[in-house]
């Protein structure tokens, strides 16, 4: 039978569970294997092993008899991330004895470095959101090819954080039905669409407000992320930045402008939070520091068929003449341009309709209902 020793994120009985599809009959002990180190992967939410010193010892599980069917989900797993397996001798806990078994490595020179790993960490920081995207990996298996998990992980992660905070944050019923997701019963589940984003589709039943459930309906939804909405406000200068760029809703609707002005904007990535998105985004798109970030009402822009959800900032900063210019992520083929603009100028925009990004229609509004008291105290 087959074995493997785990130093990182499998050592997390659930993703392990998960991952080998809750059937196995494996044995797992807490091992340990020498001369070898854990560190985190530098800006990544996982570590990488790699050799060390005599005197270095990396804690960990040994799982034993696994059937090639759970080699297949472990190698299914990790294979799309240039992970190799490579053979080491690990020393079982307690009683010492030494067996040999297999470890996944990464390719040279894949991963930088970071600091010791941390199983606790990971897990009180990334676990859940860890778990719940090996849920959509594992989906794939048999289906779809691991280079391919590979290319869709970093929207895959940014899907399940968002569902990780819609699990966790707060949500009042003061007016709404105080129903859940214990009233709704989903009888199937796909994804007719899965690439970069993803369509759902579910056949479902929902409580009605009689108390008794609906027939059984077909629905459907586009799966985005969670994303940051940041209009950058100077309220010394009375100015704002907004950006413009080419968009694809515009440009499937008809448009004949599909060049939209906007606020800054931009995916949640996993592990980070709405604030730090909110200065990245900021700095790709515009080479803007922002100061204060001010949070408005978090909200769904159209609930009735995405899932995307948004926490929308007016970020206080400096906006000299000479803070517009051309910005974006090459490598994601972002073009983006910056105008720095007197804010009436904004509300005459939105006014003629050259301005008719929501986002940024919502984030004005709050501003010109606000931006006398921040003129005030700044």
């Amino acid at each position: 039978m087959n074995s493997l020793f785990f130093y990182g994120t499998l050592c997390h009985r659930p993703l392990l569970d998960l991952v080998l599809g809750g059937e196995s009959t494996c044995r797992i002990s807490p091992a340990s294997l020498t001369s070898h180190v854990a560190n985190w992967v530098q800006n990544q939410p996982f570590p990488m092993i790699s050799a060390s010193d005599a005197s270095a010892r990396l804690t960990g599980l040994l799982v034993q008899d696994l059937s090639d069917q759970d080699v297949a989900r472990l190698n299914f797993y990790e294979g799309g991330f240039d992970y190799s397996l490579e053979d080491v001798e690990v020393q079982v806990e307690p009683d010492g004895i030494q067996v040999q078994t297999q470890v996944y490595f990464p390719a040279p020179g894949l991963w930088t470095p970071g600091e010791i790993w941390s199983l606790s960490d990971w897990e009180a920081q990334f676990g859940a959101m860890t778990v719940e995207a090996a849920k959509e990996v594992m989906e794939g298996y048999g289906q779809v090819a691991p280079d391919e998990i590979a290319r869709r992980f970093p929207m895959i992660r940014t899907r399940a954080a968002s569902r990780v905070r819609a699990r966790t944050e707060p949500s009042p019923t003061t007016l709404r039905v105080d129903y859940g997701s214990q009233d709704v019963s989903v009888q199937s589940r796909g994804r007719p669409y899965a690439k970069h984003f993803t369509m759902e589709e579910q056949e479902l039943s929902f409580r009605k407000y009689s108390g008794e459930m609906s027939e059984v309906v077909d629905r459907a939804a586009f799966v985005g992320g969670d994303a940051v909405i940041v209009l950058p406000y100077d309220p010394v200068r009375d100015r704002v930045l907004v950006i413009e760029q080419f968009r694809m809703g515009p440009q499937i609707r008809g448009d004949v402008r599909p060049w939209l002005l906007e606020p800054i904007a931009g995916r949640i990535d996993g592990g980070e939070t709405p604030e730090d998105s909110a200065r990245r985004e900021a700095m790709e798109e515009a080479r803007l520091e922002l100061d204060r970030l001010i949070a408005l009402t978090p909200h769904y822009p159209s609930p009735g068929a995405s899932t995307e959800f948004f926490y929308p900032f007016i970020a206080l900063c400096d906006l000299p003449d000479d803070a517009s210019g051309i910005g974006g992520v090459e490598s994601e083929a972002e073009d983006i341009r910056s105008h720095v603009i007197p804010f009436d100028h904004l509300i005459e925009l939105i006014t003629s309709g050259e301005a008719n990004c929501g986002p940024l229609i919502l984030a004005a509004f709050w501003l010109a209902a606000n931006r006398q008291d921040l003129r005030t105290h700044s």
